[in-house]
């Protein structure tokens, strides 16, 4: 059992010192994923790589959490989703100061979803992958995984359990829901 899995277990258990020995075994690589997701956000940006970290954090282990992760992947798929609960909410609070719309969202190989993309897209993603997370959950956090998550494909399926082939399936029809989706709604396009 790696450091990770027996401290996760111990602030399941509730020792209150454990969440404080976790941070500094997690923090590089949740901060390489957060500065990932910032990297190519516009100029202005008010949230940065550590304050998504620390809230992304903060919500999984914070004060009244009582988390239980099974393993180290469990955790960072739990930590993709905190950052794109944080990213979405973000998006919301600026897209009621302006609109905009009209813009790509490259669900492809090279995912990010703070490149170049406004909040009106990431609300109207957020919204379709809401309806495919009704509809199909598991293709759904395939795509939470890779898209807010940062999850090369093989890393996603293990999270989820399938095989890579699978998971190319998944991710092919999820790609083309969303699409379709999102052209219905007149919103962004998905490449």
């Amino acid at each position: 059992m790696s450091d990770i899995t027996c401290i996760l277990s111990q602030i399941e258990a509730g020792d209150p010192l454990a969440a404080e020995q976790l941070l500094p075994l997690v923090y590089e690589e949740l901060r390489k994923l957060a500065a990932a997701k910032l990297a190519q956000e516009a100029p202005g940006q008010t949230l940065d790589a550590t304050a998504l970290v620390h809230e992304a954090y903060l919500r999984l282990v914070g004060n009244n959490a009582a988390p239980s992760f099974d393993h180290r992947g469990h955790f960072f798929a739990a930590a993709a989703e905190a950052m794109r609960r944080i990213l979405i909410d973000q998006a919301r609070r600026k897209a009621s100061l302006k609109r905009g719309g009209g813009r790509c969202l490259p669900l492809e190989s090279g995912l990010d979803p703070a490149a170049e993309t406004r909040p009106t897209d990431l609300l109207a993603l957020d919204e379709a992958l809401q309806r495919f997370e009704r509809r199909d959950p598991i293709k759904a956090r395939l795509v939470t995984l890779r898209f807010f998550g940062g999850m090369t494909q093989e890393q996603a399926a293990e999270s989820i359990g399938v095989s890579i082939s699978t998971a190319d399936r998944y991710w092919a029809y999820a790609r083309a829901w969303l699409h379709a989706e999102l052209s219905r709604d007149g919103g962004p396009t998905v490449k």
